[in-house]
Parts: C-alpha cells; structure tokens; sequence
C-alpha cells in the first residue's frame, strides 16, 4: 500500500518539467475493501497529477547540494540512449549500424519510460542523422553543466578571467538564460 510522502502546500521540484511548484493536492487512488490507498499522486497544478518519483522535496535538493558542493544541478538529468526494436519495416532491410534493426530512443528519466523519439519515416529518410542526433541530446546535459560552470567561474572571478574566453562565458550565460528562461527578452528577441 501506498504512504504519502509529500504534503499539500509542500514546495517540490518536478523532475519531468525541469520547475519549481507547490503541492495543491494529495489524491489517493483507493480500491474497494481495503484500507490504504493503492498509490498516492500529487497535483502540482502542471497539467497532470505527478508520481513521487518524479518529485524532490525542497531538503532533498539541499541536502544533495551540501553533498556534491553544487557540483550537480537538479534540472540537469542523466539521459541515455536506449534502442528500440524497429517494427515499421522488416530488419533485412536495415542499414549498415552499429545495431541493425533498432533506432535510437532517448530517455530522459529513471523508468526510461518517458524521453524522445523519432518518427519511422524520418528515421529511414536518414539513420545516421537521427543516430547523431541522439548522441547530441544525450550528451546536452552536460554541455549544460559545462556551461554553467563556465559562466559561474567567468562571474565570480571578473580580473581573473581571460580576456580571450570572455565572449564564451558570456555565450554559456546567454545560453543559460535562455534555457531556464531566466530573461524574458531574451524569448522575445529570438522571437
């Protein structure tokens, strides 16, 4: 049976959105003739009520910062390429890969449930740009990491800094910004 593990009103982190939110309620989801609830969702007012797994209490982050000396970010995950059997058309007319017969799905959290995928079509119009494709998405969180760190260690030493690297910290900056939509004109500027 199922416990609650966060509280309405609770501020959490919602892995799957990348954001902040607040509890707004616990929904049990009982069956008949027993008496715990079989699971426990939560809605943040996301759109769709939210698993524990997918939330980080507010300590959780604290503590995890404190550990790793903010080393890892929260909204920064560790995606991974998982292959899929592809179905749409038989392997003997597969290319030449690494893995004939599969395409490349990125997953983006624990249950390697949820992430991004590509269409049959646009994979067999061209593999190996899908199969980079899928090296570059899985490897962007830590591009983002590199980043920040960049950007970071450029603010907090301003004399230090070299003059020649200048133009990329303020690039990994802009980039930030524009990710975490921390500037609003930025979106509008590219719009």
């Amino acid at each position: 049976m199922a416990k609650a593990l966060f509280h309405k009103s609770q501020r959490v982190f919602v892995k799957p959105v990348g954001t902040w939110a607040v509890i707004e309620s616990v929904v049990p989801h009982w069956v008949k003739d027993v008496n715990e609830p079989l699971r426990i969702t939560y809605d943040c007012g996301l759109g769709r009520p939210f698993h524990a797994h997918e939330l980080v209490s507010e300590q959780a982050v604290h503590n995890q910062n404190r550990i790793v000396d903010g080393d890892d970010d929260m909204m920064l995950e560790h995606w991974h390429i998982d292959r899929r059997t592809i179905k749409w058309r038989p392997s003997e007319f597969g290319v030449t890969l690494a893995n004939p017969g599969t395409f490349p799905v990125i997953a983006t959290d624990e249950s390697s449930t949820g992430g991004w995928r590509v269409s049959g079509g646009e994979y067999d119009r061209d593999p190996q740009r899908v199969e980079h494709e899928a090296r570059m998405i899985v490897h962007t969180p830590d591009l983002m990491r590199l980043a920040r760190r960049i950007a970071e260690y450029a603010s907090d030493h301003p004399d230090t800094f070299p003059s020649e690297l200048k133009s990329v910290a303020q690039t990994c900056a802009f980039i930030l910004r524009n990710v975490y939509r921390l500037d609003e004109e930025i979106t509008v500027a590219a719009e």
